[in-house]
């Protein structure tokens, strides 16, 4: 076997890989949208109280948030590949016990495991495509695919939720994870290789580990409380004061052992820090289209979830087309900067356009347009964002910087989706209060979230504008060490 025919074994397994990891996320991002649209069924089923109702969905995001730190870092210290298959099992499992639920207490106790399952998956994605390729124009087509189908997986959860609700009923949205999940161990116990690990001889931050979970748990479940409990309350401000006080403790904790779970000096890196920052301002515009976007279409302009979810599909093949080469063509041309610029300036403007858009305007062609800009800005940011935030990472340390960045998106988007609601809801109010319609009080107030959200993405605009730098020295340094060296 020559050298050249090796590597080409390696690439060929990498991208197997690629879509092995890439099938799992599918089932984690599923998972979030399609449950949404089976609440209704759900409550009748079950007898859910409206209150009760949201723990359903709250369950899985108070674990979905908290976990990722933790298990990033633990895909470090064990093996990326051993973390990400636990992950995925423990979440088919989850959805299994979902799906034969016939009690509110083991529906909310599944969800909750389930959870912990997607948060220990999806943490260590990235560094698995970091690690698998390390070339920096393979690793822009890697991510390109990687985030068609975070992006992607969402709408399709929406029509699959309407189709599976209204043909079968809502125990089936879970068990479609059943075959996805058992595939997804499966290949990946085939073609995932396991890189060396960090190892844990020097023992693992338990107790690190144990106050950041649970600082970020009390967060997440502040926040989700927010709709019911409101910001300036009691409540909410002693879960979160609670939260703020284990975190202090975790970082002195970090900054004084000799083997923390998050290396402070991770933040010294100028380009993951702000590349966090960045995904957790644009993802709040994101979320504020997925979220109130498909409020909108259901209770303003009276379509069904199915059509709902066909609403949708322009952004997403938009997405599906840049991913199948431009964007990784133009970070290779132009460097990731550039690229992320021009993508989070039409990200604002199609949120624009929503904001804007009248409440009578038809689907065609304002509405359509809208979903074409979002999907064009949406597909042109995420690649060269994360290709600035992992460039100089090292690779030990890529299963911590994976769980950052996605710690960073969650929390981004719980925290800005709650006062985005709040906001939303207070202008509604007002409207009523003002004689409005209903109808016209809440689109009134949709239009202030798709507003604000064009205004959190012009803060991560302005952040690329002035923090972020394209990662130049460290592609040149890649593609040298690809080069094949002299015999």
């Amino acid at each position: 076997m020559t050298a050249l025919a090796s590597a080409t074994n390696v690439s060929r397994r990498a991208w197997i890989a690629l879509a092995v990891v890439c099938l799992g996320q599918f089932m984690v991002v599923l998972d979030s949208s399609i449950v949404n649209v089976a609440l209704e069924d759900i409550q009748a089923d079950l007898h859910f109280t409206p209150a009760a109702l949201t723990w359903v969905v709250n369950a899985y995001l108070v674990t979905f948030g908290s976990f990722m730190l933790v298990a990033g870092r633990l895909g470090d210290l064990v093996g990326r590949r051993r973390v990400f298959l636990w992950g995925v099992t423990l979440f088919t499992l989850a959805s299994a016990a979902c799906g034969f639920a016939d009690s509110q207490g083991l529906l909310i106790a599944a969800r909750f495991v389930q959870g912990i399952g997607g948060a220990v998956a999806f943490s260590v994605t990235i560094a698995l495509i970091v690690s698998e390729f390390p070339n920096p124009a393979d690793r822009a087509k890697a991510m390109s695919a990687y985030m068609f189908v975070a992006v992607g997986g969402g709408s399709v959860g929406l029509l699959l939720g309407g189709l599976i609700t209204e043909s079968v009923d809502w125990h089936w949205i879970f068990f479609i994870n059943l075959p996805i999940g058992v595939a997804t161990i499966l290949l990946g116990r085939a073609f995932i290789d396991e890189r060396e690990a960090i190892g844990t001889d020097g023992g693992v931050d338990w107790l690190g580990a144990l106050l950041v979970t649970v600082s970020l748990m009390l967060a997440v479940y502040a926040i989700v409380g927010t709709a019911k409990h409101g910001w300036g309350s009691a409540y909410t401000l002693g879960w979160l004061g609670g939260a703020l006080v284990l975190m202090a403790a975790f970082l002195t904790l970090e900054a004084r052992i000799a083997n923390p779970i998050l290396p402070l000096g991770l933040f010294r890196i100028r380009g993951l820090a702000a590349a966090a920052a960045v995904r957790a301002f644009v993802f709040t515009g994101m979320f504020a289209v997925f979220f109130f976007g498909a409020l909108e279409m259901e209770q303003i302009r009276g379509l069904s979830p199915l059509a709902t979810g066909v609403a949708f599909l322009p952004m997403t093949l938009t997405v599906a087309a840049l991913s199948l080469g431009p964007v990784a063509r133009m970070v290779g041309r132009f460097g990731p900067r550039p690229v992320l610029i021009a993508g989070i300036s039409t990200l604002i403007a199609g949120l624009t356009l929503f904001a804007t858009a009248p409440s009578d305007v038809p689907y065609a062609p304002l509405l359509l347009i809208a979903f074409v800009v979002m999907g064009l800005g949406g597909g042109s940011t995420f690649v060269p964002l994360l290709t600035i935030a992992m460039a100089d990472v090292p690779p030990r340390d890529a299963g911590i910087a994976s769980g950052i960045m996605n710690v960073s998106m969650q929390l981004g988007a719980a925290l800005g989706l709650a006062l985005l609601g709040a906001l939303a809801e207070h202008r509604t109010a007002a409207r009523l209060a003002d004689g409005a319609s209903h109808a016209a009080a809440q689109m009134s107030g949709y239009h202030l979230a798709f507003a604000l959200g064009a205004g959190t993405a012009v803060v991560g605009l302005l952040l690329t504008l002035l923090v972020l730098r394209s990662p130049r020295p460290q592609v040149e340094q890649v593609r040298g060490e690809a080069e094949p060296q002299p015999a």
